[in-house]
C-alpha cells in the first residue's frame, strides 16, 4: 500500500474513532490490522458518553472492568487538572500594574524580535497577542495608527476569516494589516493541533522603543 493510501486510512480511522467507534469496529470497516488501528487512534480522546456506549457493547467482565478503570482514571485526571489550575490561579492572585509590566518584558524576551531594530511580537495564542497589544499601548504608549499586523497562515486555511478574527482581538482595523505570508500546507504531515487563524505578528516601526525594551530586558538580567 502506498504512503498516501495509508495516510487516508489513518485519517479515516481517526474520524471513526472520534465518532465513538471501537478499535475492532474500525478494523472491520477499514480491513486493516488491529495493531495499526490502535496505533493510529491512541491519541484520540473519547467523551464520557462514547466511553459508556463502548462499555455497554463489551461482553466479558474483564473488558468491562478495563473500561470502568479507564473511565475512573479519566475522571480522576480531570478533577486533578481542575484543582491544579484553580490552585495556580489563586497562587498568582491579583495582578498589579508592575506585575503586568514585568510579564510583558518576559513575554517580549521570549517571543519578541530582538535582533532587528523594529519592535515585533509573534504568537498563535490570542491571549498572548491581546496581552502584548495592550502592553504596547499602556507601557510603551504606542499610538493606534503605529500598529502593523502580519498574518502567517497555511494556504488551506481561510485568510479572510483569520484577519477578521485577529482584527477583533487587537481592536484594530483590517486596513492596518499588511500582506499575509502564505505557507504551503503539507498534507502528509498530520498535526495534533491546527492554528486555524495562523500566527499573528504585531510590528511597530520605532528604533528608540526597541532600544528601550532591550534596556528593560537587560535590567532584569543585570539590574543596577
Amino acid at each position: 500500500m502506498s504512503y498516501v493510501g495509508k495516510l487516508k486510512l489513518k485519517q479515516e480511522a481517526i474520524r471513526l474513532r472520534r465518532n465513538g467507534l471501537s478499535v475492532k469496529e474500525i478494523q472491520k470497516r477499514l480491513q486493516v490490522s488491529m495493531s495499526s488501528v490502535s496505533l493510529w487512534v491512541r491519541d484520540v480522546k473519547l467523551t464520557q458518553k462514547q466511553l459508556r456506549k463502548l462499555y455497554l457493547n463489551k461482553r466479558t467482565g474483564a473488558l468491562r472492568g478495563c473500561i470502568v478503570a479507564a473511565m475512573n482514571r479519566t475522571e480522576q485526571r480531570k478533577k486533578l487538572t481542575c484543582r491544579l489550575i484553580d490552585g495556580g490561579k489563586k497562587e498568582v492572585g491579583c495582578i498589579s500594574k508592575r506585575d503586568k509590566f514585568m510579564a510583558g518584558i518576559a513575554m517580549y524576551f521570549s517571543e519578541g524580535d530582538k535582533a532587528s531594530e523594529s519592535v515585533a511580537f509573534s504568537n498563535s495564542d490570542p491571549r498572548a497577542i491581546e496581552f502584548m497589544a495592550d502592553w504596547f499601548r499602556e507601557f510603551c504608549k504606542v499610538p493606534e495608527d503605529k500598529f502593523r499586523c502580519y498574518l502567517y497562515i497555511h494556504d488551506n486555511l481561510d485568510e479572510v476569516e483569520a484577519k477578521k478574527f485577529w482584527s477583533k482581538i487587537l481592536r484594530l482595523p483590517i486596513t492596518q494589516f499588511r500582506k499575509s505570508y502564505i505557507v504551503k500546507n503539507n498534507p502528509k504531515r498530520l498535526r495534533k493541533t491546527k492554528n486555524i487563524y495562523g500566527v499573528l505578528r504585531i510590528s511597530i516601526s520605532d528604533v528608540n522603543l526597541h532600544r528601550r525594551i532591550m534596556g528593560w530586558i537587560e535590567g532584569i538580567f543585570n539590574p543596577l
